[in-house]
């Protein structure tokens, strides 16, 4: 990877993570669904990427984001889980053509059929594993699957309305 793609996943990371906290941290729909769309940040770099920096990426993001949250450590293991496990699922989801070097996973570069196979198993894992740590048996399932649902739902939603307006297709040389 070049300086320049460090320097811009680098800016990224930032630009997620204030965007998570100062926005997105009292954005709730209807007491259920949150938004947290680091997870984007995640899923979007590039699958050239090996598991153990993701873990490590998805672990600083997610304990940094949980300093602010007061949430004692559920979205460093919830963006750690995502992180071990993205690399797995674009083995599984490779396209018949393979990938093209240095192009990220993002909605434009893949299409929206690749992109949704791809990101809403690994975004509802997420939700999955953080609202079941947060409640830990201290409410019934139905509001937790409510909660996971919709929070997945909220979150793909706006993750595909940013890559829409502020992503751009990345070209192969």
């Amino acid at each position: 990877m070049t300086s320049g793609k460090i320097l811009k996943y680098s800016l990224s990371f930032v630009l997620y993570f204030l965007i998570q906290v100062f926005i997105l941290k009292d954005l709730v729909l209807f007491g259920y669904a949150f938004c947290f769309l680091y997870v984007f940040f995640i899923l979007n770099l590039p699958h050239e990427l090996p598991t153990v920096p993701l873990m490590l990426i998805g672990f600083f993001m997610g304990i940094l984001i949980d300093l602010f949250y007061d949430s004692l450590g559920l979205h460093a293991a919830s963006a750690v889980l995502l992180g071990f496990l993205r690399n797995p699922w674009i083995q599984v989801n490779t396209p018949t053509g393979g990938y093209d070097d240095n192009v990220p996973p993002t909605l434009l570069n893949m299409g929206m059929g690749w992109y949704l196979f791809y990101s809403i198993p690994l975004i509802l894992i997420h939700h999955l594993l953080f609202f079941y740590i947060d409640i830990l048996g201290t409410e019934l399932y139905l509001p937790l699957v409510i909660r996971v649902l919709s929070s997945m739902a909220f979150t793909f939603l706006l993750g595909i309305i940013v890559q829409a307006v502020f992503y751009k297709k990345e070209r192969v040389i």
